[in-house]
């Protein structure tokens, strides 16, 4: 238990301790904080108080405006931290509890801070690893007999996106322009040139790395974990109209550019380990480097809803779960890094769409609403095939303890009109 008090539907418990880059209005300094109940730790205000082998000698990562250097000492400081700050937020300890002047500099209301990106984020992949998403998306426009490429079953599949339109949560994002076909549909005419018609959400999970590798040296799948620093919820906003003009033969580009929302707090891997569930069965048996044996999929509860102006709650669309994935988190930096590829502290990889089995659990809208053939009804009596302007998106997720939750809070997003000049 903590002194800090929370109920137990709060994503925030003493077992999950997510961290994040806040701010006040009153200087506007970035700094590191965690999040407990309806409360915001100030790390930089409490740093002297880690006094283990590692952090007592880098304390100096508590004051930066990122969790880069923080992330990049590895699973040893990310240990001795959360130790101490569960130990430093128990109710049994006093050092914080029984101090009034450092309780008020140390523990700001959640309400009274702005949130910002967790760290600097110099590359951001995203991976297609739900075989339900992928076999849909392929069945749409491949038929069923060819939805799966012959690639997808032996690796996972992933591009890469553009690490500078990466947004926190709350941050609006324009609906983009560019080529599309003719709104007929026609083959025969030209391109024209407006606003995005089918825009779309993908309700995703990524996770942030920590210390990376050297350029020409592979992550082994028995060291992967050490490079897993902690996870967020993440929409990979698309333009479905803009991506199928486009995509052959190179994949996504500017479908994919204009905006990709990530929740602001990013929870620690040890927080979500009680949560471990067994991975699927990959059939065929991928190649020994992709191997592994442990579990290493999270029983982490996705809900997506749209909220349309007007509405007091988002209209739930969507239910899925982290565990559907196929490919699993470290399968994905072992296959990315496999070339030799240098991985750097704060690199986002990201899970691709999660959808389940079932049409309730499908993860974007092109599904939900089946290529617009399946309109979607909306708790307001609205409809959508996909979205409108002024339509915020709201994803969520949670792991769900004994009297506890271990969650990531909002990833959220408004849509703005198209910028047309």
């Amino acid at each position: 238990m903590s002194f800090v008090p929370y109920t137990p539907q709060s994503d925030f418990s003493i077992h999950n301790l997510p961290y994040g880059i806040f701010s006040l209005q009153s200087d506007g300094r970035h700094r590191i904080g965690v999040a407990i109940g309806d409360h915001v730790v100030d790390v930089s205000a409490i740093s002297e108080l880690f006094t283990g082998d590692v952090l007592s000698r880098n304390r100096n990562v508590f004051d930066k405006p990122v969790l880069n250097d923080f992330m990049a000492l590895g699973r040893s400081a990310w240990s001795e931290a959360r130790q101490t700050l569960q130990r430093l937020l128990s109710s049994q300890e006093g050092i914080i509890r029984d101090n009034a002047s450092l309780q008020a500099k140390a523990l700001i209301p959640m309400d009274k801070v702005m949130m910002h990106l967790p760290a600097n984020i110099g590359d951001y992949t995203d991976f297609y690893s739900s075989k339900e998403h992928a076999t849909n998306v392929g069945t749409m426009f491949r038929g069923p007999e060819n939805a799966l490429m012959p690639n997808w079953v032996h690796l996972p599949v992933g591009y890469h996106g553009r690490a500078s339109s990466v947004v926190v949560s709350g941050t609006a994002i324009h609906r983009p322009c560019g080529q599309t076909r003719p709104k007929d549909g026609s083959c025969m005419k030209p391109p024209v040139f407006g606003p995005c018609r089918l825009l779309d959400f993908e309700l995703e999970m990524a996770f942030l790395a920590g210390p990376g590798n050297d350029l020409g040296q592979r992550i082994s799948m028995d060291k992967a974990e050490d490079h897993i620093f902690g996870m967020v919820l993440m929409n990979d906003w698309s333009a479905r109209d803009i991506q199928k003009w486009e995509y052959v033969p190179l994949g996504p580009f500017l479908g994919k550019n204009f905006g990709t929302t990530i929740s602001p707090w990013v929870v620690p891997m040890a927080a979500l380990e009680p949560f471990k569930v067994a991975s699927p069965v990959q059939d065929p048996v991928p190649l020994p480097y992709l191997r592994h044996s442990d579990p290493y999929s999270f029983d982490i509860n996705l809900q997506t809803g749209i909220k349309v102006p007007g509405m007091e709650t988002p209209s739930t669309v969507c239910q899925s779960n982290h565990k559907y994935l196929y490919w699993t988190m470290k399968q994905q930096l072992v296959h990315h890094s496999v070339t030799g590829c240098n991985i750097q502290p704060g690199d986002l990889l990201a899970s691709g769409t999660i959808s389940g089995k079932t049409p309730d659990s499908y993860g974007s809208m092109l599904e939900l609403s089946w290529r617009g053939t399946k309109p979607l009804t909306l708790s307001d009596g609205s409809t959508r095939k996909f979205l409108a302007d002024g339509d915020e998106v709201v994803m969520s997720g949670y792991c769900q303890g004994d009297g506890h939750r271990v969650g990531f809070g909002e990833c959220s997003g408004r849509v703005l009109p198209a910028l047309l000049s």
